[in-house]
C-alpha cells in the first residue's frame, strides 16, 4: 500500500486538480453541517482537508485528535479572500473522496500545539509527543543541518572523522565519571569517557594531523539550563598549529555555518580579549557583549570611606543601573551575590542625594568621587571581597539585571576569551589544581617550578552571547614538561602512570606539537535558535536532577543482574560495608 503521494507540506496552487494521497496526524477537526475541515499535519507541514461527501462528514466525527488518517483526494484551489497566507499550503485545500483509519490515539495528556503550554515534567515524561511540536521538530532538524555544514566545512580542509571508544579509564580531574563495572574482571571498571581528550592526542602523534569527532560526552555533574549529563560536541584536534590556525579554522567553520543555515555574514576575525580584562570588565569570562554594562573597581573610593566592610575588603566592585530598583529587586540581587558567600551593598542616586543604607558611611567630598550623573537616577550595587569572588558576584547581578530587564537583542556576538591562568588554588583544601585540564602548553614555562600561579596557559574558550561554545589548548607534547605540570598538581610517580601512562609514554615516540578545541553542538543550537534550555534542543534529555522521566532512569536492577558484575548495593540507612 502506498500511504502518501506527498507530504503534507508540500502540495501547492500549481497542483490543483492532481489527485494527491496524503497520511499524517489530525491536527484539529472543524464541523461546519454540511462542511468540515481537517488539517493533516506532519513534520513538513499542515494541509486542509474539505470533507464535503455524507459519509466521509459521519466519519469524520468519529476521529481524534492525533489520530493517524490517510486522505484520497483532489486539489483544490480556495476561493478568493480564503487563502492562509500564513501557510505554505494555504492556497489550496484537498477535497477528500476516501479517508482511512491507520492508527488510533488516546486522548494525549497535553493539547501538542507550537506553544509549550504544558509542565516540563509531562513534556518530558511523554517526549514522544512533545517531540510533534513544530518548533521541537524545526530545532532538531536544524541540528540535523548544522552537522551537515559542518562536515562539508571540515571534510574540504582534509579533516578525518574517527571514532574514539565509549568505555575508558577513569581519571582524577573535571567532571566525577560514570562507572560501568566489568562482568569479566571483577572488581574492576570502566569509565564512560568525559570527553576524547587522551584519544585525540594518540591520534596526534599515531599521524592523523587533522581529526574530528561528533564526541558523546559523559559527565556525572550538576545539571543547569546549559548542561545535561550526556551531549554532544564537536571534537577537533590538529597537529602542526598554534592558537592562531585554531582561531582561523573555528572563525570560518562559524562563518560556513551561519551563510548556509542562516543566510548571515559575519564578521571575522572576532574580538579577542584576555581572562583578566573580561573578569574584571563583566564578571565573567563568558561575556554577553551585546550590553554596555560594565563593572567598575572603587576600592580606592569606598576603602576611604567608614563602612568596615569596605576598610577590610581586598576589593570593592561596582555597577551602576540606571533606574530605581525597588526592595524587592535589591533582596533578590542579594541572594544572588549569596551564592557567591558575599553579601551586596547598594546607594541610590536620585534627584541630586543619595540614599540607601551605608550612605550615612559616606562624606558628602566622597559620594562625589562616585561620579553619578545628575540628570540620572540610577542605583549602585557594591560587591567586597576577594578580587575574583566581588567580580565573579557582581558578575552574576549583572547577567540577572540583563535577563530581567534589557531588551533580548537579536544578534550574535562571539568573543575569544584568552590568556586563562594554568592553575589555580581549591578553596577548600588550599592546594593548586589545574583551571582547566592537566595537558596545557604553558605560555611561561620557566615559571612553573617558583610561581606556578602566575603561569599563563596557551588556552582559549569560544563565547557567543554570554554562552560558553567552547574550550581549548595548545598540548604538552614533551613527556618530561607533562609530568613536571602533572608533579605540580600533585600526582605523584604511581599516579601518573596509572592514570596517564598510555599518553606519557607516547609523547616519547615523536609527539608532533599540537592542539584543539570541543565545541558545544547542544550549546550553539541552542544560542543560534534562542532557547531557554539545551533541553530543547535535544530529542530525549534529563532533568535537571538527572532523571529521564520517560524512561524511569536511573533505576533499580535485579540482584542477578548485579551479581554478574560482582556488585552489592548497600542500603542508604545502613552502615555496613559490603
Amino acid at each position: 500500500m502506498k500511504y502518501r503521494t506527498h507530504s503534507c507540506g508540500e502540495i501547492r496552487k500549481a497542483d490543483v486538480g492532481a489527485e494527491v494521497r496524503l497520511a499524517g496526524w489530525v491536527d484539529s477537526i472543524r464541523h461546519h453541517g454540511k462542511v468540515g475541515f481537517i488539517n493533516l499535519r506532519d513534520r513538513y507541514g499542515i494541509t486542509q482537508i474539505l470533507v464535503k461527501d455524507d459519509k466521509l462528514l459521519n466519519k469524520i466525527r468519529e476521529l481524534g485528535h492525533e489520530w493517524i488518517i490517510g486522505v484520497n483526494g483532489k486539489v483544490l484551489a480556495r476561493p478568493k479572500g480564503m487563502e492562509n497566507p500564513d501557510l505554505p499550503t494555504g492556497e489550496v485545500d484537498v477535497e477528500a473522496n476516501e479517508i482511512e483509519v491507520i492508527s488510533r490515539s488516546e486522548i494525549p495528556p497535553f493539547v501538542i500545539t507550537d506553544e509549550a503550554r504544558a509542565k516540563e515534567e509531562l513534556r518530558l515524561k511523554y517526549r514522544y509527543l512533545d517531540l510533534r511540536r513544530h518548533p521541537m521538530q524545526e530545532a532538531l532538524i536544524f541540528k540535523s543541518e548544522l552537522y551537515q555544514a559542518i562536515r562539508e566545512y571540515l571534510h574540504s580542509r582534509s579533516f578525518v572523522n574517527i571514532e574514539t571508544p565509549i568505555l575508558g579509564r577513569s581519571t582524577p580531574e573535571g567532571a566525577r565519571d560514570f562507572l560501568v563495572p566489568s562482568r569479566l574482571h571483577p572488581g574492576k571498571f570502566y569509565s564512560l569517557v568525559q570527553s576524547p581528550q587522551i584519544y585525540k592526542q594518540l591520534l596526534m602523534i599515531a599521524g592523523f594531523d587533522r581529526y574530528y569527532q561528533f564526541a558523546r560526552c559523559l559527565r556525572d555533574e550538576d545539571q543547569r539550563k546549559d548542561r545535561q549529563p550526556e551531549h554532544t560536541q564537536l571534537d577537533l584536534e590538529l597537529a602542526f598549529i598554534d592558537e592562531e590556525s585554531i582561531f582561523e579554522l573555528v572563525e570560518g567553520l562559524m562563518k560556513h555555518i551561519f551563510a548556509n543555515l542562516l543566510g548571515m555574514e559575519l564578521v571575522i576575525p572576532f574580538k579577542r580579549m584576555q581572562y583578566n580584562e573580561a573578569l574584571e570588565k563583566y564578571g565573567t569570562e563568558k561575556p554577553d557583549i551585546r550590553y554596555e554594562l560594565f563593572l567598575s573597581d572603587v576600592s580606592q573610593i569606598a576603602k576611604k570611606s567608614e563602612f568596615k566592610v569596605f576598610k577590610e575588603a581586598e576589593a570593592i566592585k561596582c555597577v551602576k543601573w540606571k533606574g530605581d530598583l525597588s526592595r524587592k529587586e535589591l533582596e533578590e540581587l542579594d541572594n544572588v551575590v549569596k551564592g557567591y558567600g558575599l553579601r551586596l551593598s547598594w546607594l541610590k542616586y536620585k534627584e541630586g542625594s543619595f540614599s540607601g543604607p551605608i550612605c550615612k558611611f559616606f562624606s558628602a567630598e566622597l559620594l562625589k568621587e562616585l561620579e553619578v550623573e545628575d540628570k540620572d537616577a540610577c542605583s549602585l550595587l557594591f560587591v567586597a571581597g576577594n578580587e575574583n569572588r566581588a567580580s565573579l558576584a557582581l558578575g552574576g547581578v549583572r547577567n540577572w539585571l540583563i535577563e530581567k530587564y534589557l531588551p533580548q537583542r537579536k544578534e550574535y556576538r562571539f568573543i575569544w576569551i584568552i590568556d586563562f591562568p594554568m592553575f589555580e588554588r581549591d578553596e577548600t583544601t588550599g592546594e593548586i589544581v589545574p583551571s582547566h585540564h592537566t595537558f596545557v602548553m604553558p605560555k611561561n614555562p620557566k615559571q612553573l617550578e617558583d610561581k606556578p600561579e602566575s603561569v599563563i596557559g596557551k588556552l582559549y574558550d569560544l563565547v557567543l552571547n554570554g554562552v560558553e561554545l567552547g574550550s581549548g589548548s595548545i598540548r604538552v607534547h614533551n613527556r618530561d614538561l607533562q609530568e613536571k605540570i602533572m608533579k605540580i598538581i600533585g600526582f605523584n610517580e604511581e599516579q601518573r602512570e596509572r592514570n596517564f601512562g598510555c599518553l606519557l609514554e607516547a609523547l616519547e615516540y615523536g609527539a608532533p606539537p599540537h592542539g584543539g578545541i570541543a565545541l558545544g553542538l547542544d550549546r550553539l543550537a541552542m544560542t543560534i535558535l534562542n532557547k531557554k534550555s539545551i533541553q530543547d534542543v535535544i530529542a530525549f534529555p534529563k532533568t535537571l536532577t538527572g532523571v529521564g522521566l520517560l524512561e524511569g532512569i536511573p533505576s533499580e536492577v535485579d540482584d542477578a543482574q548485579l551479581n554478574e558484575v560482582h556488585i552489592k548495593v548497600k542500603s542508604q540507612n545502613s552502615t555496613e560495608k559490603k
